[in-house]
């Protein structure tokens, strides 16, 4: 006879980690692409405030103390703050492997992935402790902001995958494909090539930044490029991209596309449009500060937009049932793979 401590740690480690995908777990993984891309956004909120070095030191935040101090005023507290996301990421990792743990033998990509999530978390904890040993070194910032969009990438392909499972029990379909509709070469090669342009996109952005004004500090290096040869440089991508995906929008209506599909075309086109217009408004207006803020919210966006439709056309993941579905130890009836 179990106790009333036994079932409450049992219900407990049922929610923490549950024995097939519920929506605690889909919960976690649309928190996961949150919070990276959050991470960019405020990010930008510690350079465009000027404080990059707001802690002059890491892991302290000065010689004496691991937290920021009265003495450093707003700046420090920005920079700080920055700091302790760091712990709301791996909070959110470490619940996700949780709630996967029980799911990684049947799905040991997606348990593969939150692993990956976690462990390039320390990695950037110490990217970012060099970006400070380098005074804001602009290629360090570089490596810095594309890690991040990077985990962007990956946390969008998490959660994606997870929604198609979870789609897949709601809808009692136990193998349900992410690609569910018409692609031709046309639409696959186009949204891998736009993906790559995307990326192309990021790296030269960062190059832009790091020849800009706004360095995180007065005293931060920058390079030594033109400013408006990079940034014609950093449009070329963009504009390869907008090409793709009038490309993508034209063929997908004269194929059978799904309406997943169509949904993820149009919902880059719109951040597209979004991107592309804050992103004149702050080269014609010398970079205000808001704007450009707003430019690197866009990042985050463009980054989640473009992966979704790389993977609506050229997926091969297929949902499966859990070990519990397929032998259940509670007397509900077992899964079987169409």
């Amino acid at each position: 006879m179990t106790t009333t401590g036994d079932q409450t740690i049992r219900r407990w480690s049922d929610v923490l980690m549950p024995r097939t995908f519920t929506l605690w777990t889909m919960v976690l993984a649309v928190a996961s692409v949150i919070s990276q891309a959050g991470i960019i956004v405020t990010g930008g909120a510690v350079r465009l405030t000027a404080s990059g070095l707001g802690c002059s030191e890491w892991p302290r935040c000065t010689p004496d103390s691991y937290v920021t101090t009265p003495e450093m005023g707003i700046n420090g507290a920005i920079e700080f703050g920055n700091r302790l996301l760091t712990f709301i990421l791996a909070a959110i990792a470490v619940l996700t492997i949780l709630a996967l743990w029980r799911l990684r033998k049947t799905h040991g990509k997606l348990f593969g992935m939150s692993l990956f999530l976690m462990l390039v978390i320390p990695a950037q904890a110490v990217i970012g402790g060099i970006t400070v040993w380098t005074d804001l070194n602009p290629w360090v910032v570089m490596l810095h902001f594309l890690v991040s969009a990077l985990m962007v990438s990956i946390a969008t392909l998490l959660a994606y995958r997870i929604g198609a499972e979870r789609r897949a029990r709601l809808t009692n379909t136990p193998a349900l494909k992410i690609q569910d509709g018409a692609t031709t070469s046309m639409t696959r090669s186009s949204s891998i090539v736009l993906y790559i342009a995307g990326w192309f996109t990021l790296v030269m952005g960062t190059i832009v930044t790091g020849s800009g004004p706004h360095g995180g500090d007065p005293t931060a290096p920058r390079h030594d490029f033109d400013q408006l040869l990079v940034t014609r440089l950093h449009a070329a991508p963009v504009y390869l991209m907008v090409a793709l995906t009038v490309v993508l929008l034209v063929v997908m209506y004269q194929n059978q596309t799904s309406a997943r599909q169509r949904r993820a075309v149009w919902t880059l086109t719109a951040v597209l449009i979004f991107q592309g217009l804050v992103g004149f408004y702050q080269h014609l207006n010398d970079l205000p500060i808001g704007a450009v803020w707003l430019h690197m919210f866009g990042i985050g966006l463009v980054t989640w937009a473009m992966t979704v439709v790389l993977d609506v056309f050229n997926s091969k993941y297929e949902t499966r049932p859990t070990q519990h579905e397929l032998a259940p130890d509670d007397g509900q009836e077992a899964l079987t793979p169409a």
